[in-house]
């Protein structure tokens, strides 16, 4: 699976573009704001666009979700059925607060464990509550990736002081869900650096 980064929204998300090699399928995580930097990798790497999926409805992780979508009608949006609420109202969403109001609907809601194929890629989504209602992350087996969105960060993890959130609700999601994978998996995190699932087992002040 080849991935690239590109930095959007007003606070510095990190938006990933992630293709299967073997097919040029191609997928989008949480566009923070709209970035014509997406199209021109897409249009240089000759990648097909399926899918946007949001960790979780956080302004900042979804303000680019109309400009994607007008740029490539034929996408679907991924989010977890948790977060419904969420992604349809901009003020629970804080985008309203960012000045980019969006509101919004997934075409496709998933549950936890359930897992979807991009080209011959399998992605498997992973609830991990705590940081907002829906929060999931995106596991990929197949390249010991795991992309967590505002659940785990280098050395920190996601705010659990907006609407929805909880401390102890997150820290068991973390525990729980992330621990159990191998030590060697990838973490790319919706802030800041990539890092691994054994480096924040034995670093990770907050957990």
């Amino acid at each position: 699976m080849e991935i690239f980064r590109i930095e959007t929204s007003p606070i510095g998300t990190n938006t990933y573009l992630a293709a299967d090699e073997e097919t040029g399928k191609a997928f989008i995580v949480d566009p923070g704001s709209y970035s014509p930097g997406l199209r021109d990798v897409l249009e240089d790497k000759k990648l097909e666009l399926e899918y946007i999926i949001l960790t979780h409805g956080h302004g900042d992780h979804i303000m680019g979700v109309p400009g994607m979508i007008e740029d490539f009608p034929e996408i679907k949006v991924v989010a977890h059925e948790d977060e419904k609420e969420m992604l349809a109202d901009s003020h629970y969403n804080v985008s309203f607060d960012f000045g980019s109001p969006v509101e919004l609907r997934a075409d496709i809601w998933v549950k936890d464990g359930e897992s979807l194929k991009v080209g011959n890629t399998e992605l498997k989504f992973i609830h991990t509550p705590g940081h907002s209602p829906g929060g999931m992350c995106i596991y990929v087996e197949s390249d010991n990736v795991l992309f967590c969105g505002d659940t785990l960060f280098q050395r920190s993890i996601g705010r659990t002081d907006f609407p929805g959130g909880s401390f102890e609700v997150l820290k068991k999601s973390i525990h729980e869900k992330l621990w159990v994978l191998p030590d060697e998996t990838s973490v790319y995190p919706g802030h800041m650096g990539a890092t691994s699932i054994g480096y924040e087992k034995e670093n990770n002040p907050f957990v």
